[in-house]
């Protein structure tokens, strides 16, 4: 993990996230600060689907929409344990899709996640970061907790304002 004034520049990340709306204007912020703090090349945030029992994600760099169902993939792993999940060596993981892989053309070679919990202890979403150079450590599963915890307040604000967008479109 970078220590480049990490303090200074999460408190930065954090004013500027404040500014933010919508999911469609904060992730972006979100999968940068993750990328350049943990120096990992890909970053991708899977918000959970609670009617579809699924996870969805706009946000997969270079990649369109991606869905998978909550008790598959590493994502899925990682939302029926309920903890952050490293995997240096990812294809010999018994939950990971390497039908991904395939569909996107990305060679996944490490990969992070963490779930994202609400304030209720629901989980939002996880957080997953990918092909960190030399691979992720216990350092960067202590960050991931960390920021999983730091951005949660975000999405779930983020459903507020959408509802509220929602019932100003419907005039009540």
């Amino acid at each position: 993990m970078k220590h480049k004034n990490i303090y200074h520049t999460l408190a930065k990340f954090g004013r500027e996230l404040l500014e933010k709306k919508s999911l469609e204007d904060g992730l972006p912020l979100i999968s940068k600060y993750a990328k350049d703090v943990i120096d990992a090349k890909r970053c991708s945030i899977f918000i959970y689907d609670v009617q579809e029992k699924n996870f969805w994600t706009t946000l997969a760099d270079g990649v369109e929409k991606i869905v998978i169902p909550s008790d598959k993939g590493l994502v899925g792993f990682t939302f029926i344990e309920k903890k952050p999940i490293v995997a240096n060596d990812p294809y010999l993981h018994p939950h990971f899709l390497k039908s991904v892989d395939k569909e996107t053309g990305f060679i996944t070679k490490n990969i992070i996640t963490a779930p994202i919990f609400s304030s209720k202890r629901e989980i939002l979403g996880v957080l997953q970061l990918l092909n960190k150079e030399g691979g992720f450590d216990k350092e960067d599963m202590k960050f991931m907790i960390f920021f999983a915890h730091y951005i949660s307040g975000f999405l779930e604000l983020t459903k507020v304002y959408s509802i509220e967008d929602k019932k100003l479109k419907n005039g009540e």
